[in-house]
């Protein structure tokens, strides 16, 4: 039995809608892998090729294309997942990461639970720190624990003046 070969040809507009689908930060892997064989089949490459590169299986290659050509993009999408919905939306992460980004300008530093309490306050966005440290990682935010100095905040004045009245306590020589 000879399977008919399938063929993925893009219009202009799709091949745009294509790449800004693939930019997308939050996709998920499944649907990145269907997204990618739509766009390796449109380059030309046969379904056992374009198994070889994403390291799929010729069935879900084709599969996927069929769901592309039957429904477009849609198509491609994960179907919905069980469960309770997120307490928090992508805007609410992106007005957070805005933050972040104009604090750290200003010099000014984080917690994990400043950050939550923040988003509580300013957002309504209920959300433990502990997973918020999960999406801001997620999301390819980095950092490190800071110190528990106050030093920078300190007078030299006032610490040259400490230091001497601590010379004159001395006892020994």
């Amino acid at each position: 039995m000879t399977v008919k070969p399938l063929r993925v040809e893009l219009s202009p507009k799709q091949q745009a809608g294509l790449g800004r689908r693939l930019r997308t930060r939050d996709l998920a892997a499944a649907e990145r892998m269907r997204l990618e064989c739509v766009r390796l089949s449109a380059q030309g490459r046969t379904a056992p090729e374009v198994a070889m590169i994403v390291d799929k299986h010729v069935a879900t290659v084709r599969t996927a294309l069929r769901r592309f050509l039957d429904g477009g993009f849609d198509a491609l999408a994960d179907a919905p997942r069980p469960g309770r919905t997120p307490r928090w939306k992508r805007e609410d992460l992106d007005a957070l990461e805005e933050t972040l980004d104009v604090s750290a300008a200003e010099g000014r530093t984080w917690t994990l639970p400043a950050l939550a309490e923040w988003l509580r306050r300013e957002r309504g966005v209920d959300l433990d720190s502990s997973w918020l440290s999960v999406l801001l990682h997620r999301d390819g935010f980095r950092w490190k624990r800071t110190r528990d100095s106050l030093r920078h905040k300190a007078d030299p004045a006032l610490q040259a003046a400490a230091r001497a009245r601590l010379e004159g306590l001395r006892l020994y020589g």
